[in-house]
This record gives C-alpha cells, structure tokens and sequence, in this order.
C-alpha cells in the first residue's frame, strides 16, 4: 500500500522533497505508471491535489477484459454484453463482441494504488516546472524521472496552454441518481444536443445520467437535467469535466505526459479509461527500464513518444468520425445504425476498436 501523508487544513505542512520518480496525478494513467515500478527499489512519490479516489470526473465504464486482466474486479459493479443506440427515429442494439462493465472509482483507485507498491502519496497542488522537478502549493519536489498525468490542462508543458472553450476538448456532464438500470444506452439525437450523445450508464445502486458535446462552446447542464428527466431519474449529484479529443505529443523538455494530458482520450466514444491504463503502463514501463540499468532516460522518452505517435493515425480516424456523425441526417441515422447493428459488422468494428488499446497489452511483457 501507499505510504499516504494526506495534509489539509492546519496540517497542510511544507515540504523540501527528493524522489528518483515523481508522477503528478493520482487517477488511472499516474496509478498505472506506479504499478509497473513495484519491484524496481526506486523512491517514487506520487501528489495530487485531491485524495487517492476522491474525485471521480467520469462515468467509470470499460471493456471487461481491463479490469479482469489488471485483477481489478473488486471494483466491477455491473456488465453488459449489448449497447443500445437511439436516434430519433428508431433503436438498434449492438451485440458486444465483449463485454463492458461499470464500475466504482474509488474502490479501482484503492486496488490500482495496492498494486503499485509502497510508494509515498502526497497531497499537494501541482503548480509548474523547476529546474529539478516540479513546485507544488505545498514546497518543491525533485526527481530526474516526471510524469504529467494531471489531465487536460497538461500543467508541465512549456507550450500554450489549452483552454476552453477554444481548445481541442469535448464537455460532458452527468447525474447519479440512485435507482437500477439492465442497459447500457446511447441517444443520438438533436434536441438532446446538436453534436454530441447522451447516455445512462447502470452501475449497481445509481445510474449515470449524461449529455456530451463534442462542440465546447455548446452547454451541457440543461440537456443533462432534461435526458434524466425523460428517463424519470431526478436530476442529483451532477459531476461533469473536459474531454480532449485530438492526441497530443506525449513527451516535452524531458517530462513523460500520459492520459489526458497528452490526449489520451478517444474521440467519438470519449473513452479515456483503458487508453490511460495502457498509455501509463508502456510509459511505466520505460521508466522501469531506467532504473534497471537497461536504457537511459532519453531512449526511454524517445522509445515512450515513439509508441504513443503510431497510434495517432488511430485517434485522427475516430475524429473523423466524430466529425461526420452530427452531419448525418437524422431520417438517415436509424437505417445506418440498423445495418451497423448486425453481429458480423458489430463484431469486426468492436474489435479493431478494442485493438486500439487491448487488455492482452497488459501481458505482453
């Protein structure tokens, strides 16, 4: 377990830190950097502004096969072997070639930060760069090995900072009301929002309620309360957050970025859960390598780039489509989502997508 030295309030203390790797974030992507350096001896901190699993920003779903392959199925609460679409003018359902399961955040957190050893967590606000690692609200922390998987607003890039709602980012929103659900469901459809989707999403004793624009400037409150109003659910405990949806580099001035900081988000789904479990684990992965003796810092940044750039070719073809599907007519959209819903095609299209980040990368090595 993590040696956690959570501080708030009065006990909000300053600290003057070493580290020989520093991973600012403490969500999927930094928690699946710290798993792959378990075994490496190597005093790894990890700091986030919130506690380990406090502040879930998504609907918690992934393809099955994630959570079974990371032994992370303490924290699965519902499975699905179907996707139910609507559009205006009909519904299709999609039979899985796997299956997708909900889950709860803060118990996959808890699990994930078992696996990654006995690193030392802190709670502390990221605030920029310094010449030897990074300063924070609390004091300053140095290593020779960062890692950014703070999110979208990517803190330790010396570039532009992305901001919305000009950047290159979605916005989504959502409820959790408690009450059950048996389907997994998706509406497409206008006067929900003009570029976007909503969904609900069963998990256990609630259901996620949500709408997402793919158009930032678009708002997203009043289309969410509505969605859940349709499905009689009460409009409570709104969560909601920025969604990148164009890659971006992955490595900058010697800093590995992951997740949503290097926009490891899919678009169309805006499905950035395994992407960053897969993404931090090759990142944890070269990273392990340094310590071992086995690559220097620098092919371990080259080598980590190298692999996040060959799956752009990837997320360019899914924000095409993303691009395509509002301009779809919505008299057209139920007939194209009928054909697609066929077992040969549902089968061949889930699986390239799935291929896109798969679970058997978790054994790979």
């Amino acid at each position: 377990m993590p040696v956690r030295a959570t501080k708030r309030g009065t006990e909000r203390t300053r600290f003057d830190l070493d580290a020989d790797v520093l991973i600012c974030g403490a969500s999927f992507a930094g928690l699946a950097v710290a798993r792959e350096l378990r075994m490496s001896g190597a005093k790894v901190i990890v700091v986030d502004r919130y506690e380990i699993g406090e502040r879930q920003t998504s609907a918690c779903g992934i393809p099955t096969g994630w959570l079974e392959a990371l032994g992370l199925t303490g924290a699965m609460q519902q499975t699905f072997p179907e996707l139910v679409i609507h559009s205006p003018h009909g519904t299709a359902r999609f039979p899985l070639p796997w299956t997708f399961s909900t889950f709860d955040y803060r118990t996959l957190c808890a699990l994930l930060a078992e696996q990654g050893g006995d690193f030392q967590f802190e709670t502390a606000t990221v605030v920029s760069r310094t010449e030897a690692g990074v300063r924070t609200d609390r004091g300053e922390i140095r290593a020779p090995i960062v890692v950014d998987a703070l999110g979208w607003r990517r803190v330790l890039s010396d570039g532009a900072p992305i901001q919305p709602p000009d950047a290159y980012l979605s916005r989504g929103l959502e409820v959790h009301p408690n009450g059950r659900g048996d389907e997994l469901e998706i509406w497409i459809d206008r006067d929900i929002i003009p570029a976007g989707y909503g969904w609900s999403f069963p998990a256990g004793e609630e259901v996620r309620v949500g709408v997402g624009s793919f158009i930032p400037h678009d708002h997203v409150k009043a289309p969410t309360v509505a969605l859940a109003e349709d499905l009689h659910r009460p409009a409570e405990r709104f969560q909601g957050n920025w969604i990148p949806h164009r890659i971006r580099e992955a490595t900058e001035d010697g800093v590995f970025f992951c997740g949503d900081s290097a926009g490891h988000c899919l678009p169309l789904t805006a499905e950035g859960i395994r992407t960053a479990l897969y993404f931090g684990i090759a990142a944890g992965r070269e990273i392990a390598d340094v310590l071992g003796g086995r690559q220097t810092r620098t092919s371990a940044l080259a080598r980590y780039g190298a692999f996040s750039a060959a799956h752009r070719w990837q997320f360019e073809w899914l924000l095409r489509v993303q691009n395509w599907v509002p301009r779809v007519p919505p008299r057209a959209l139920a007939p194209a989502l009928s054909v697609m819903a066929s077992r040969r095609f549902t089968a061949w299209s889930f699986n390239h997508y799935l291929a896109i980040a798969s679970p058997e990368f978790i054994t790979s090595r």
